[in-house]
C-alpha cells in the first residue's frame, strides 16, 4: 500500500541513524494530542532540524552486504570457472600424448608380435623346403599288390631310410622324387626289430640330402614337422608338437619301439618311412604308426609314433658299417 513520503509506519519509540545513534543536530519533537502514536496513541509526524529527511529503515547495510556477497560469489565463480578451464586445457594437452604412447605402445607390440609371427612363418617354409627334397615316395609292388610308403634321403649314396614294413616283402621298389621323376630302388639291409631299412638309388645331381637330429635333446612341447606321402597324395606336412617321450611301444609279437617319439601331428597310412622333423629342419624321427581307438578299431586321432632319430643312426651303423 502506497503511504506519503512524510508518513511512516515506525518500528522504533524513537529515530536512530545508520549506526544506531541519535542524529547529530536533530531535535526530536514529542507527539501532541493531534497526533497517533505506534500504540494508537495520536502523535504528529517528527520533524528534525536542518531541513533533515525522516529516518529510513537501515536498508543500506543489507543491501551493501548483498552487494559484497554477490561479488565473492562472482569473485569465487570465476576462479573456479578459471581453474576449471586451466584444468580441461591441461587434460587437452596431456591426452593425446598418453594416448599417443598407448597407441605407439600397442602398436609396436603389434607390429613386433606380427614380426615375430612372420618370422616364424617364414623360418617354418625354409624348413620345409629344405626337407621335402630329402623326402620320397616308396611304391613297393609285392605279392599281395602295391603299398605305398615315404623314406628320407640320408647320405650321398643314394641311401634312403624307411620303415621295415613298408617294404618287407617287396618284389619291386620305386622312389617318387620331389620333382616328379621316378627312380627305381634297392633294398640294402634292414634292422627289422628296430622296424627299419634301407634302400638305394643311383646317385643324381642335385640330390637333397637331410641333416640328422639328435633325438635325446628333444622336449615336451617342442614344435614338430611331419613330411611324408599319407594315403599316397605326396609332399604332405602337418605340424604338431612333441606329446610325450621315450615312450615303449609294441607294434608286434617281434617288433617294439623303443623311446619312441610321440606326436600329435597326424600320421596316416603313407606316411610310414617319412619324415619327422623339429623346427631348424634336421631329421630327429621316422613316423612309424598311429595308436588304434579300440572301440572303433580306427586310427586315434593326434597320437602318433615315431622311431626317434638316434635308433637310426644305430641302424645305419649296423646296416651300412657307418659311425652312429
Amino acid at each position: 500500500m502506497y503511504q506519503d513520503p512524510k508518513e511512516y509506519h515506525l518500528t522504533h519509540s524513537y529515530p536512530l541513524s545508520r549506526w544506531g545513534q541519535t542524529p547529530s543536530g536533530s531535535v526530536l519533537e514529542y507527539p501532541d494530542s493531534n497526533t497517533v502514536t505506534s500504540e494508537g496513541v495520536p502523535v504528529q509526524a517528527t520533524q528534525f532540524s536542518n531541513n533533515s529527511q525522516p529516518p529510513k529503515r537501515p536498508q543500506g547495510v543489507r543491501t551493501g552486504a548483498i552487494v559484497i556477497l554477490t561479488l565473492l560469489v562472482l569473485l569465487i565463480f570465476s576462479v573456479g570457472l578459471y581453474a576449471g578451464w586451466q584444468y580441461a586445457g591441461n587434460g587437452v594437452a596431456v591426452q593425446p600424448t598418453h594416448t599417443s604412447t598407448t597407441s605407439t605402445t600397442t602398436t609396436s607390440s603389434s607390429t613386433t608380435s606380427n614380426l615375430d609371427s612372420t618370422n616364424v612363418q617364414t623360418q617354418r617354409e625354409i624348413t620345409i623346403d629344405k626337407i621335402k627334397p630329402s623326402v620320397v615316395e616308396l611304391q613297393v609292388k609285392t605279392a599281395q599288390g602295391e603299398e605305398i610308403g615315404s623314406g628320407v634321403i640320408i647320405d650321398s649314396k643314394g641311401d634312403i631310410v624307411t620303415n621295415n614294413h613298408v617294404v618287407d616283402g617287396g618284389q619291386t621298389i620305386d622312389a617318387v622324387f620331389n620333382d616328379g621323376k621316378t627312380r627305381p630302388a634297392q633294398l640294402v639291409g634292414t634292422v627289422a626289430a628296430d622296424d627299419l631299412a634301407i634302400v638305394r638309388v643311383q646317385p643324381f645331381t642335385n640330390m637333397q640330402i637331410a641333416t640328422i637330429g639328435d633325438s635325446s635333446k628333444l622336449t615336451v612341447g617342442q614344435a614338430v614337422l611331419a613330411v611324408g606321402n599319407p594315403l599316397g597324395i605326396t609332399q604332405t606336412v602337418t605340424s604338431g608338437i612333441v606329446s610325450a617321450l621315450n615312450r615303449s611301444i609294441n607294434e608286434s609279437a617281434s617288433v617294439t619301439i623303443d623311446n619312441a617319439i610321440q606326436t600329435d601331428a597326424a600320421i596316416n597310412p603313407g606316411n610310414s618311412g617319412g619324415a619327422l622333423i623339429n623346427e631348424q629342419g634336421e631329421l630327429i624321427g621316422i613316423p612309424t604308426l598311429t595308436a588304434i581307438d579300440t572301440e572303433t578299431n580306427t586310427p586315434a586321432n593326434g597320437v602318433g609314433f615315431a622311431i626317434p632319430s638316434n635308433t637310426v643312426k644305430t641302424a645305419l651303423a649296423q646296416v651300412l658299417q657307418q659311425p652312429s
